[in-house]
């Protein structure tokens, strides 16, 4: 007679993999996904190496969402403009008046844009290439020559 597997029965079902999906693309996180299915982080993540459906659904519904924040970025680094309704009182009576909102180039978002996209061009630390190897030596002589006589 041929033994099982130990331990308690999978509480994962094939209805999760699109679960799975939504979840993601809704912007939860992993410690949100396993509250969600009453299951431990270290469950999920056996699930995502197991069940390699599970984890294309996972990455598909994080893609959606992490586009969606890109595109947001992308629209506040350069500012811009929707329709929009105000509403009003005249008389008693609302009114609503359309108008167009408009929100300016956003110069913090731009900086991160820019960082994250172009590292090469937009980052912060600079490297200065020395080429003479005897630098230490250059440095200790200019040391010398500035140092007050005793």
């Amino acid at each position: 007679m041929a033994k099982g597997k130990g331990g308690r029965p999978s509480k994962f079902d094939p209805r999760m993999i699109e679960e799975a999906r939504k979840l993601a693309a809704f912007g939860a996180t992993d410690e949100e996904m396993a509250a969600f299915w009453g299951i431990g982080i270290s469950t999920l993540d056996n699930w995502k190496r197991d069940k390699p459906e599970f984890l294309g659904a996972l990455k598909a519904g994080k893609e959606i969402s992490d586009s969606a924040v890109e595109r947001s970025l992308y629209q506040r680094a350069l500012g811009y403009s929707h329709p929009a309704v105000k509403i009003l009182q005249y008389e008693g009576q609302p009114i609503e008046v359309p108008y167009t909102e408009h929100y300016p180039p956003d110069a913090t978002s731009m900086i991160f844009w820019l960082k994250n996209r172009r590292p090469d061009r937009w980052r912060d630390k600079t490297e200065v290439e020395v080429k003479d190897g005897d630098l230490a030596a250059r440095l200790e002589r200019a040391y010398q020559r500035r140092k007050p006589k005793a």
